[in-house]
C-alpha cells in the first residue's frame, strides 16, 4: 500500500530541504522521524510535517498498517516559483532579492498486519 503527501509553495529554498530529504530516502518512518525531529533546521521541520501527513494518508486508507513496517519510498523536492523583490542600493541602483519557494513530495509504503 502506497500513499503520498505534497506541500506546495513552501517559502524555503529547495536546496535547504533537499539536504535532509537525501538523508531520509529509503529509511524507515520511525528512524527518519527521529532524525528529523532532532535537527533544528527549518528544512527538516518542513520535511517532517510532510512525512507525517503522508503517513496519516496511509493510515486513513488502511487502519491495519503497522507503524514499524512503514518505509519512505520517495522524497522529491522541486523548485517552485521565485518571488522577486527589489532593494535600494547606493547611487540610485537596485538589487534583486530572490525569495525562493519549493514543492515537497513524500511517498510512503507499509504492510498490513496479518490477523
Amino acid at each position: 500500500m502506497v500513499a503520498r503527501a505534497i506541500a506546495k509553495y513552501v517559502r524555503i529554498s529547495g536546496r535547504k530541504v533537499n539536504k535532509y530529504g537525501k538523508s531520509v530516502r529509503k529509511a524507515s518512518y520511525k528512524e527518519a522521524k527521529a532524525a528529523l525531529l532532532l535537527t533544528p533546521a527549518h528544512g527538516a521541520r518542513v520535511l517532517v510535517n510532510v512525512l507525517q501527513s503522508a503517513v496519516s494518508n496511509l493510515m486513513a486508507v488502511n487502519k491495519n498498517i503497522d507503524e514499524d513496517t512503514i518505509k519512505i519510498e520517495r522524497v522529491s523536492v522541486d523548485e517552485g516559483p521565485t518571488l522577486k523583490r527589489w532593494r535600494p542600493r547606493a547611487r540610485g541602483r537596485a538589487d534583486r532579492i530572490r525569495k525562493r519557494t519549493c514543492h515537497v513530495s513524500v511517498e510512503v509504503s507499509g504492510e498490513e498486519i496479518q490477523k
